[in-house]
């Protein structure tokens, strides 16, 4: 099976993506939302698997715990758009996935860009909830090969990326959260500094009202290195990985940037930081 065709980025609407991201574009366009869906929505490698798994023992957690162990996250949590082969004879479809959940709230992840999202999630007035990327370029199979660090540096920076700019995808998002009031914005440093008070944050969003005694399990569940090992959570069963390349969870910790950029790479972000993220309201940590 020749997938080569599938890898090659294109101008889709003026945001870079693959056809397996596109392929079902139809589908996605007119998915049929529930009220109490909740969208998931990230730029790849920002957290996505870590508050997938937060959100499914939030609902699941006590009054289906046999998921945990039996169903992979990435299905129940299923990827809105991707479309690729899943076996010679099959394919897989996010908005497939979707429909058969089987449980509600239906938890949903994207990685598309805010003017990408379906309508119907805007009508229905769903809960949306917003949330690192050469390696897992170098170990999916679903994406271009990113070749050397020094090219793929400046590709990320031109926006030449699956799913487009980060700077456009962060900055569109927060601008939809100042008209859309069901948006929680979450960042993955908060995260990492401490978990509980963002799970808090996020139950306060969500409505609801877990015991102390159940945040505290759940918080006790999504340390990094438990998720890493947790099969049904690091994707491990997911046929679009090659793990000899890369883990799809590797380090999980705030500040892995320094071990890659150079100083000079270090200063040329800053400055193109600077120009392209604006916003004063919209501020990221760089102490650490």
């Amino acid at each position: 099976m020749d997938l080569s065709p599938h890898l090659e980025l294109f101008d889709f609407h003026g945001v870079s993506m693959t056809h397996y991201f596109t392929e079902n574009w139809e589908n996605i366009q007119t998915f049929q939302v529930r009220p109490d869906d909740i969208l998931l929505a990230t730029y790849p490698k920002a957290g996505t698997t870590w508050v997938s798994y937060i959100l499914d023992l939030l609902h699941f957690g006590q009054t289906a715990p046999e998921r945990q162990t039996s169903i992979p996250l990435y299905e129940r949590v299923p990827n809105l758009e991707i479309t690729i082969p899943w076996t010679f004879s099959t394919t897989h479809k996010g908005t497939e996935m979707a429909d058969k959940l089987p449980t509600s709230p239906r938890m949903i992840k994207t990685h598309l860009p805010v003017q990408f999202i379906p309508k119907s999630f805007w009508e229905q007035n769903c809960r949306t909830t917003m949330v690192s990327y050469f390696h897992f370029d170098r170990m999916t199979m679903i994406n271009p090969e990113p070749g050397d660090w020094s090219s793929y540096f400046h590709r990320f920076m031109q926006g030449k990326m699956v799913f487009g700019s980060w700077y456009d995808h962060v900055n569109s998002w927060w601008k939809k959260k100042q008209t859309y009031s069901n948006l929680h914005y979450m960042f993955y440093e908060d995260l990492v500094e401490d978990t509980g008070l963002e799970i808090d944050k996020l139950c306060c969003f969500l409505g609801l009202s877990p015991s102390v005694k159940e945040k505290e399990r759940i918080t006790g569940k999504v340390h990094f290195d438990d998720m890493k090992r947790n099969n049904m959570v690091n994707s491990s069963t997911f046929p679009g990985m090659d793990f000899k390349m890369s883990s799809f969870m590797r380090k999980g910790k705030v500040g892995d940037w320094k071990n890659h950029f150079t100083v000079a790479q270090s200063e040329e972000f800053d400055e193109d930081y600077k120009r392209k993220m604006k916003d004063p309201t919209l501020k990221f940590r760089t102490d650490i």
